[in-house]
């Protein structure tokens, strides 16, 4: 896989260093929250290590929106392996790990550029991740492209157990859910998305008329999904323009989804329903996603922002967390945010 690069980032030489090297000891979490359209993760920089800083289980503890930071998942920014600059985990808000996540990786370049003080017209970088090599580029306008590989639609390996209706593909087969039939095109984007455009005989869905909370969990769970899977539902206002809602496998229902947005392309195109470039409406915003013929590569392009400034959490011994978060608002540049220390004794578990 490449990609064309501009100027070469070139890392500052001067003496000021990056914004979050200063250092409260070896048992310091240092992070920042990103979110790309609303889909929030707290980026933790693992460049000294290739095991994630913290837990599983502290990572749920971590994105709970009221006894901790909150946020949809944690991601940590580890060491490359096999030539690759750097390497890419998340733990969702649920503590399971995913293979990949679309919003989550545009967060990731515009963190990386942040850590390693990288100037350049153009700044790209090649990442590890579970669902192979990813490759995002930060963009003159701030916006974040990322080459997020070739579908996989071979029904064994998205996977489903769902029969094959088309090239060794599942589009617009029937599912039963819940006693309604619904009729789905299942996609992997290096993780597991079922896409629909509404069900058997049904209407065009309207996508805000959904109770997804309710529908989502039971797609995610079904028996035809081995591996649990992610649920995009889908409206068509044009053949260049969709709108979808997402149940993401791990973290529910969230602002936004970019590998389920990739993945709503590659269904609506397989169906006919639309070209192979579109806007993809979602709650948090839109995101533009191509699905180029040439290469069979699929591209997304949209925003990544910090929300919440720099945070440095001490552990103690016990493994407790012993600081509280302190918030830095967005609008304040984050070349000039200060890892801040507040100390909290907190006994019994972490909060």
């Amino acid at each position: 896989m490449s990609i064309e690069s501009g100027a070469a980032p070139q890392k500052t030489s001067s003496k000021s260093s990056s914004f979050l090297d200063q250092r409260e000891g070896s048992r310091s979490l240092h992070f920042v929250k990103y979110h790309g359209l609303g889909n929030d993760f707290i980026l933790v920089d693992n460049r000294d290590s290739s095991e994630p800083k913290i837990t599983p289980e502290q990572a749920v503890k971590l994105c709970d929106r009221n006894f901790g930071i909150g946020a949809d998942g944690v991601i940590f920014a580890l060491p490359g392996v096999n030539g690759t600059d750097y390497t890419m985990r998340i733990f969702n808000s649920d503590g399971s790990e995913p293979e990949m996540c679309g919003n989550g990786v545009r967060c990731f370049a515009r963190f990386i550029a942040e850590l390693e003080n990288l100037h350049g017209k153009r700044q790209s970088f090649t990442v590890h991740t579970g669902a192979g090599l990813i490759v995002p580029e930060i963009q003159e306008d701030g916006l974040v492209k990322v080459d997020m590989g070739q579908p996989v639609l071979k029904a064994a390996n998205v996977p489903t157990k769902l029969a094959s209706n088309k090239n060794d593909a599942v589009v617009k087969s029937e599912l039963v859910v819940d006693g309604v039939t619904w009729n789905v095109t299942c996609v992997s984007m290096g993780n597991p998305h079922c896409v629909t455009f509404g069900t058997k005989g049904g209407e065009d869905l309207q996508v805000d008329a959904l109770n997804l909370a309710q529908i989502g969990p039971k797609f995610e769970h079904h028996d035809a999904f081995p591996a649990r899977t992610n649920t995009e539902f889908v409206q068509v206002y044009s053949p260049s323009h969709l709108k979808m809602r997402a149940w993401e496998r791990g973290s529910g229902a969230t602002l936004a989804c970019g590998t389920g947005a990739c993945a709503t392309v590659v269904a609506a195109v397989l169906e006919g329903r639309a070209t192979r470039k579109c806007t993809v409406d979602l709650p948090g915003g839109p995101l533009d996603i191509e699905w180029r013929e040439e290469d069979n590569q699929v591209y997304m392009t949209g925003p990544a922002e910090v929300v919440l400034g720099a945070f440095v959490f001490e552990v103690d011994q016990q493994e407790r967390f012993i600081t509280k978060k302190s918030i830095v608002p967005a609008a304040c540049g984050i070349e000039d945010m200060i890892p801040l220390l507040v100390l909290l004794k907190v006994y019994g578990q972490l909060i």
